[in-house]
């Protein structure tokens, strides 16, 4: 047995949830173009759970009950309030996720009507949980869920107490549609192997979100923030950049394990980086993205990826930095979920071997005579 590092070009199974074939993403076979253009962020959820687009019906009662799962238990509000005030955000996710199993009514039934419901009930309550501790950590009480509003608005309204207005709205719908599943990325694996033990779906997600909190998987979109912020100001960009390339360090946001042809998501994350600067008022952000975008693609041939210009868009949305990974939790619990789903309906423990290279024919020396 030979060992391929990071598992790279390894079929770990099968699955129809999303695919990846050179530059082109899709979800159940949709285009990821169609559906950032198109959909709002719970027919996407409703695709990737049940394999087919909603009727009309279908997603006015599948958003009704999203809405009617938000609210958190007050068990765990008052856990989020001890928390210390500078916890990182993802390790106070994990944990709140990890309590909600507590108030779960369906935690140990593994049936497929049990893990549907369950999905709900996570998909509903982790866009709360993530607001209410924000606006708790800045001692504000939690704003509760508007049953009225879509998914993406209601998020952006829980954070500020005030309803989104529509261009925002549909930049942070936008980015929940381009992060919801991403085949068998390292978050959605490790749900899938921790599922694959039949265990609960809130340990699944427990597994995720500490995967998702590493720098080399979710944490990205924060670091392009930090390298924005900075460089500070357009004429500092290419002196920025030559150093970097003279290091031959990474540039955060830029390329991709996976596309080599350019992210298919990223357009769409520019274009709304784009809009929302000119509804700000405040170009800069975007401006020195392109900058960075245009001199890296010419210089070394490396596209961005889609946390590159996800960083600006979150920025300009009025969200905090230290959010912008919970928030690609939010988006990505869809895929999540529907991973854990199609683990479960076809299961087998997924234990793969090691190629061992250690020492060999060793003899055991009793402990007198060892030196």
């Amino acid at each position: 047995m030979t060992a391929s590092k990071g598992l790279e070009g390894i079929i770990a199974a099968q699955s129809s949830i999303s695919s990846i074939v050179g530059a082109t993403l899709t979800y159940r076979g949709i285009n990821i173009d169609d559906l950032a253009t198109h959909a709002d962020f719970e027919e996407v959820v409703y695709l990737l759970w049940y394999d087919k687009l909603p009727t009309l019906s279908e997603l006015t009662e599948f958003k009704k009950e999203l809405n009617n799962s938000a609210e958190l238990p007050d068990e765990v509000i008052k856990t989020i309030k001890e928390y210390p005030k500078d916890v990182n955000t993802m390790a106070a996710l994990r944990t709140a996720i990890s309590m909600l199993a507590f108030f779960d009514p369906d935690v140990q039934d593994l049936s497929a009507e049990a893990n549907q419901r369950k999905s709900k009930r996570i998909l509903g309550q982790i866009s709360t949980l993530i607001a209410a501790f924000y606006r708790i950590r800045d001692g504000l009480e939690p704003v509760k869920p508007d049953t009225s509003l879509g998914y993406a608005a209601n998020f952006l309204y829980m954070l500020s107490g005030v309803k989104p207005d529509k261009i925002s709205e549909e930049a942070f719908n936008k980015a929940l549609v381009l992060h919801a599943d991403h085949e068998f990325n390292a978050s959605t694996f490790a749900a899938r192997v921790t599922v694959a033990t039949l265990t609960d779906m809130h340990s699944g997600m427990v597994s995720a979100i500490g995967t998702l909190k590493g720098p080399l998987h979710g944490g990205a979109n924060e670091q392009v923030m930090t390298m924005l912020e900075e460089i500070g100001s357009l004429d500092r960009i290419e002196p920025y950049l030559e150093e970097k390339f003279a290091n031959k360090d990474k540039i955060m946001g830029i390329g991709h394990r996976v596309y080599k042809q350019g992210d298919p998501r990223a357009k769409h994350l520019k274009e709304m980086s784009r809009q929302l600067a000119e509804l700000s008022g405040n170009r800069l952000w975007y401006e020195m993205s392109i900058k960075i975008d245009e001199i890296v693609t010419s210089r070394i041939g490396l596209l961005p990826n889609v946390d590159f210009y996800s960083a600006s868009v979150y920025t300009y949305l009025g969200i905090p930095m230290d959010l912008f990974t919970p928030i690609f939790a939010i988006s990505r619990a869809s895929g999540w979920t529907a991973h854990m789903m199609e683990q479960y309906s076809n299961n087998r423990l997924i234990r793969p071997r090691a190629e061992y290279t250690g020492l060999t024919y060793q003899e055991y020396i009793p402990i007198a005579d060892r030196v």
